[in-house]
């Protein structure tokens, strides 16, 4: 008979005793018998039932023996083990379990011959299995090492003798609570089972601690510490308060010390992600401690999918769920990794807690400042002498861990600085020379720098020093990962999508609506921080977080958790006010350890509450009855009912009011008459910057008043260090070279730049506000001053007139945007187009200029009606008018962008004759159009796509069809109809056969024209035309004195130009890059350069006949052709450049696009480029003799001096990896 205890908290005060039998042998007959597990049973509970809380038997019973019953003998290690568990309801809620199980002696002699008959079924069933052939018996004895062999031996280690033989079975006794006071419950079940194990008996009966512990010791109330007494000893333990991180308490050190930084982190990024997650260890407490340690540190966010941090063996079908979850899977020490068959691993993340090893799911993002974060956390560990690379099965690792001094770990480059820690700074300088010298040095000029004595405080801790250190760690390093979050998360309450409808019909339709406007929020946020942001705004776990916010508008109704994140945020915000801080991917440390740890340390110094003793009960004579070795089975009349009141039930009842209202009180004194804050306006002026912070004590009207001064100050201020920072930036390394700032401040992602900047601007709109609203004060006051500008413009501009400047216009846009929910996302996304426009100073001096509405709207001390500051403000705002933002085309990547389309043919050669059907294509640094048909005669069209991005080049061409196939464009604009970017694509070239060089398309590159803000105001029909990068690609017969005819000198210099240009795009930051096509295929690029290489010196042609340079190109490769057919070659080199040179000729030649002979030239040298081929195809070209048929004597191609000077300058381009727009190369895979 074997029993276990279980001992069932349910409220303060309410508790219960259970007890289980275990009985029914399992079918595992490969196991010897003692290495079978056998099932349990509950023998006995206490109290037997609770009618609001019924207890889980089956729950309790698989958790508190995960694998069932167990036999030893006195040969087999008998150490109890403890192990926590969770059961989780089906509402969500949970309940803590702690379980100590230990081996009792077999006193039954049934048991002890059922167990010796067992062995002799096994034994039996064995032989007849294992025993080898006849013909075998010689090459077992020859060998000596059969499998008969070594499992007797293991038969007879596992081998059971019931004459020389003691047995023992497993007992397990149990707590469960409604809290996860995991330290107290541990010390609780020791004592308990040190009082049966000890020689002499405990002072009291067993019933009269349970008792104790069941019916008179209370939950600590929040922000409380309680002692209570033991069987031996008392027993601490403290709960935080409402305003400090949630009760938790699990070892964190065990899990750094078992897997180490860089896996603790890796699989907190897959458990925030939702992947599968399975953790494997022969320790149940190890499996429940890093489960629990891992959901403990997504705080705010909680864990919502299956959880079994201990996975019993009757369940092991949930592995097989396709759904995200969080389980320990017990393994028996014997099998690896490989014999687990596990579904869907490339999702799984798989933890081998016992051997430091975990195996990531594929495609796992970063998560964000992950180095840094390690850093810190890093710096934490070694300071309680814990390494950051774990020390699991290392006990020469922790010895030295436990040897090394303090100033050894500051002189570990590993280590950084370990702030915050409990390692005392000055004591690592006390003995420093230099220290000492400077120190007298100062005392000699009579100034007193006597070190602060930094002693730890005489504060006596209740609890032992490690057990401190554990609540010390555990802190700090909960503390660290909180403010990951709320770093991140800082203004996440502007983007939750409040309901228009009731609680109730929002909570019907919830699956349908949307409750936070991820395009807004991701916008803000930096780059490197976007793999892993876009991920996690999709799980579960963030979409409740949200959903407990939408449903908790009150304070009082908050979710704890909510409650103590959000007063975080708010700190973070007000720390933001006061001394602003640029939003950044800049990594913070965490600054809130100390106040965390000193709650903790007073709490622990001070014990708040001590529970009642112990104490004799009511029993009758012969119960309580001690036995060595044996736990009793109790007397359940005492323990079934808990005392008629309890002091514990009634207490502070009346908190919760008296400090709703103190909030009340303070509220109303805050509140003045406007005209009263006006009369104190100048006063506030006059008295300048010498009054500090008022304390809150200190709220008379003039003070109130210079503090908004002191904001518009502030304001200002900062709006210009904000633009002169962003102007910095923006202009990169050039800025810095003429002094405009430091090296140090650039490197800064745009993105997070102007997220900032919304920032100031929300906070400038919102300062002063007559009606101040709850949320959203910035984009609501923008909407009542545009719907009044709105109704004051009903002129209309004409439908295919160039973009006017409208302010309206721009904000219709940003409505029409599906993408963009929240009305601060419009908000932001309307700051970021008129940035791009460069109309913001412009737009918003246009809405401040209704001086009605805005002394409508604002109080006399807000900043937008101080006029001095107001118009500082928008001349600071102006300047960013000197440099391009593309920071709304970027952000909003997806969103959909009407295109206006003009293309402009020559007007002297009959473009209105054209038969043929023209198509565009137009590519961008996003993506591209696809092919698009243009109607025959329209010149002119609009058309809608995913946004492209910056555009690159237009392809153009036709079907040649018709009698007149034959079309000369001129240029072909391309305008983005809601930034106003206008392209010119120019092309002067001919478009069909038997004309020019016969192109049927073309490739056309273009540039983004200059934006003249005031000359926009005037109508004007099209732009100025501007040269062409293809018109001097003409074949060489046409118009030979309209060319620019280029000596040697400008025909180098324009080379090292090109070169000199494209060396300079790669030696920039990726973000200041501009584009690579341009100067491969622009006016002044490499290909246009080389063109003029290869014209210098080209012999003229016959009369009627056009040669191009493609024709003399297409000779060489014949001729190289030849000479390798008939075998005269004249090195290796030499024949391996001539067989890539005539590869890709033909190549280009055999594409099926109709791009004609200079197309082709032009695609040959964009190749030759990206592969470092040109510098060889030039050596090539000038020693071969079609050189000499097809060239002038003049011509630069054959002067080696100059050929060589241009071999050199083309090489420094082996260097890059040069990448071509798929436009360029389209048709050609080589």
């Amino acid at each position: 008979m074997s029993c276990f205890l279980a001992l069932f908290v349910l409220k303060k005060g309410m508790k219960y005793l259970l007890l289980y039998f275990f009985s029914s042998a399992g079918e595992n007959f490969e196991q010897t018998p003692l290495r079978r597990t056998f099932k349990s049973k509950v023998l006995a509970r206490y109290p037997e039932n609770v009618e609001w809380n019924p207890f889980d038997q089956d729950a309790v019973g698989m958790l508190c023996m995960p694998k069932g019953l167990a036999f030893k003998t006195q040969a087999d290690s008998r150490e109890p083990q403890f192990h926590s568990f969770i059961i989780t309801r089906e509402d969500g809620s949970r309940t803590f379990g702690f379980s100590l199980t230990f081996f009792e002696e077999v006193t039954s002699k049934q048991i002890c011959s059922a167990m010796q008959t067992l062995y002799h079924m096994h034994n039996a069933e064995y032989d007849i299995l294992h025993t080898p052939p006849t013909n075998d018996k010689e090459s077992c004895s020859s060998t000596g090492d059969c499998n008969g062999t070594s499992v007797s031996k293991l038969q007879r280690f596992n081998s059971y003798d019931i004459s020389r033989d003691t047995l023992y079975v497993s007992k397990c006794i149990c707590l469960i609570t409604p809290m996860s006071f995991m330290k107290a419950c541990k010390k609780v079940l020791e004592q308990l089972h040190q009082a049966v194990t000890s020689p002499q008996p405990p002072p009291l009966p067993l019933e009269s601690y349970i008792y104790n512990i069941l019916y008179e010791v209370p939950l600590p109330p929040a922000g409380r510490s309680l002692k209570f007494s033991g069987v031996y000893g008392p027993i601490i333990c403290q709960r935080p308060s409402t305003s400090e991180l949630p009760l938790f308490d699990f070892p964190v050190k065990e899990v750094f010390e078992l897997l180490g930084v860089e896996n603790v982190v890796q699989l907190f990024t897959c458990a925030l992600l939702e992947f599968q997650i399975l953790l494997y260890s022969q320790h149940y407490q190890r499996l429940m401690t890093v489960a629990e340690t891992i959901t403990a540190l997504m705080f705010p966010f909680q864990w919502q999918h299956v959880y079994v941090p201990i996975l019993p063996a009757s369940l092991l079908h949930f592995l097989d769920a396709p759904v995200p979850y969080l389980m320990g899977l017990h393994s028996n020490g014997l099998d690896d990794r490989s014999k687990l068959e596990l579904p869907q691993e490339a999702n799984l993340c798989f933890v081998d807690v016992d051997n430091h090893f975990i195996e990531l799911p594929e495609d796992l993002p970063q998560f964000p400042n992950k180095l840094e974060f390690i850093q810190e956390i890093s710096e934490i560990l070694m300071a309680f002498g814990i390494p950051p690379e774990g020390n699991l099965h290392c006990s020469e690792s922790a010895s030295k861990m436990k040897s090394l001094r303090a100033c050894d770990l500051v002189s570990d480059k590993r280590n950084g600085n370990i702030a915050g820690s409990p390692l005392n700074s000055y004591e690592l300088l006390k003995e420093n020379e230099t220290i000492a010298r400077l120190q007298a040095l100062v005392k000699r000029t009579g100034v007193n720098i006597d070190l602060p004595n930094i002693s730890k405080k005489d504060l006596k801790i209740q609890c032992d020093e490690e057990e401190f250190k554990i609540y010390q760690l555990n802190i700090q390093i909960r503390e660290v990962f909180a403010n990951r979050f709320t770093q991140m998360f800082a203004d996440y309450e502007v983007f939750v999508i409040q309901p228009s409808q009731d609680k109730e019909s929002w909570f019907t339709n919830r699956e349908q609506m949307q409750n936070f406007d991820k395009a807004s929020f991701l916008s803000d946020q930096p780059e490197p921080y976007l793999p892993f942001l876009s991920r996690f705004l999709e799980t579960q776990m963030f979409a409740s977080f949200i959903d407990n916010k939408i449903m908790c508008h009150d304070e009082d109704d908050k979710d704890p958790v909510l409650r103590v994140f959000d007063s975080r945020v708010d700190k973070i915000r007000l720390l933001n006010v006061r001394t602003p801080t640029l939003r950044t991917s800049m990594y913070q440390k965490c600054t809130t350890i100390d106040e965390a740890e000193k709650s903790i340390e007073l709490r622990l110094a001070k014990i708040d509450h001590t529970a009642v003793h112990p104490h004799l009960l009511d029993m009758k004579i012969g119960q309580g009855k001690y036995e060595l070795g044996f736990f009793p089975k109790l007397q359940s009349d005492v323990l079934s009912t808990g005392p008629a009141s309890n002091k514990w039930t009634k207490r502070n009842a009346p908190a919760q009011w008296r400090r709703k209202d103190r909030q009340k009180q303070h509220t109303e004194h805050l509140r003045l008459d406007n005209d009263q804050r006006e009369k104190y306006i100048q006063e506030a002026r006059n008295l300048g910057s010498t009054i500090r912070q008022p304390k809150l004590s200190n709220l008379s009207p003039s003070v109130i008043a210079q503090t908004n001064w002191k904001f518009v100050e502030g304001l200002l201020k900062e709006c210009r260090n904000k633009t002169k920072r962003m102007l910095v930036e923006k202009m990169g390394r050039e800025a810095v070279e003429l002094g405009h700032g430091e090296v140090n401040i650039t490197g800064v992602e745009e993105n997070t730049l102007i997220a900032s900047l919304c920032d100031l601007l929300e906070r400038i709109w919102s300062h002063g506000l007559q009606v101040k609203q709850v949320r959203n004060k910035y984009s609501s006051t923008l909407q009542r001053i545009l719907l009044d500008s709105e109704r004051r413009k009903s002129d209309t501009s004409p439908a295919m007139s160039p973009l006017r400047i409208s302010l309206v216009q721009d904000m219709r846009h940003i409505q029409n945007i599906s993408e963009i929910k929240t009305d601060v996302g419009k908000a932001r996304a309307w700051v970021r187009l008129s940035m791009e426009k460069k109309l913001l100073s412009r737009h918003l001096k246009q809405l401040l200029s209704d001086h009605e509405l805005t002394k409508k709207l604002y109080k006399r001390y807000a900043f937008l009606r101080c006029d001095d500051e107001k118009e500082q403000f928008l001349y600071h705002l102006l300047s960013f008018n000197a440099v391009d933002y593309f920071c709304f085309t970027n952000v909003f990547t997806t969103i959909l962008i009407p295109y206006h389309i003009l293309i402009v043919p020559s007007k002297k050669l009959g473009g209105s004759m054209f038969t043929a059907n023209p198509w565009i294509c137009i590519s961008g640094e996003l993506g591209e159009t696809g092919v698009l048909q243009i109607p025959r005669n329209i010149l002119e069209m609009t058309f809608e796509c995913q946004n492209l991005g910056k555009l690159t080049t237009v392809q153009i061409g036709h079907d040649n069809s018709g009698l007149y196939a034959k079309w000369l464009v001129e240029y072909v604009m391309v305008r983005n109809e809601i930034t106003g970017h206008t392209y010119k694509f120019p092309c002067g070239r001919w478009l069909g056969k038997g004309m020019d060089d016969g192109s049927l398309e073309r490739i056309l590159v273009g540039e983004l024209l200059t934006c003249h803000t005031e000359a926009d105001e005037r109508q004007c029909r099209t732009p100025p035309l501007q040269q062409s990068p293809s018109m001097i690609r003409r074949f060489v017969t046409i118009s030979p004195n309209n060319k620019p005819k280029l000596n040697t000198g400008q025909i180098q210099e324009a080379i090292g130009e090109a070169v000199n240009g494209i060396v300079k795009h790669f030696h920039k930051p990726e973000k200041e890059r501009g584009s690579l096509t341009l100067l491969l295929c622009g006016e002044s690029g490499l290909v246009s350069a080389l063109e003029q290489v290869f014209q210098h010196g080209f012999k003229s042609p016959r009369l009627f006949k056009n040669v191009f340079i493609w024709d003399f190109l297409e000779k060489a490769q014949t001729y190289y052709e030849t000479l390798e057919q008939n075998e005269m070659v004249p090195e290796e080199n030499w024949q391996t450049r001539a067989r890539n040179f005539c590869r890709f000729i033909t190549a280009i030649n055999n594409t099926p696009r109709n791009i004609g002979k200079d197309g082709k030239f032009q695609m040959l040298v964009c190749l030759g480029a990206r592969d470092h081929l040109l510098h060889h195809w030039i050596a090539l070209l000038a020693d071969c003799p079609i050189t000499a048929q097809m060239y002038e004597d003049i011509a630069l191609i054959k002067d080696h001096t100059l050929v060589n000077s241009l071999i050199r300058v083309l090489q420094t381009l082996q260097e890059f990896n040069i990448t071509l727009e798929a436009s360029l190369v389209k048709g050609i895979d080589i």
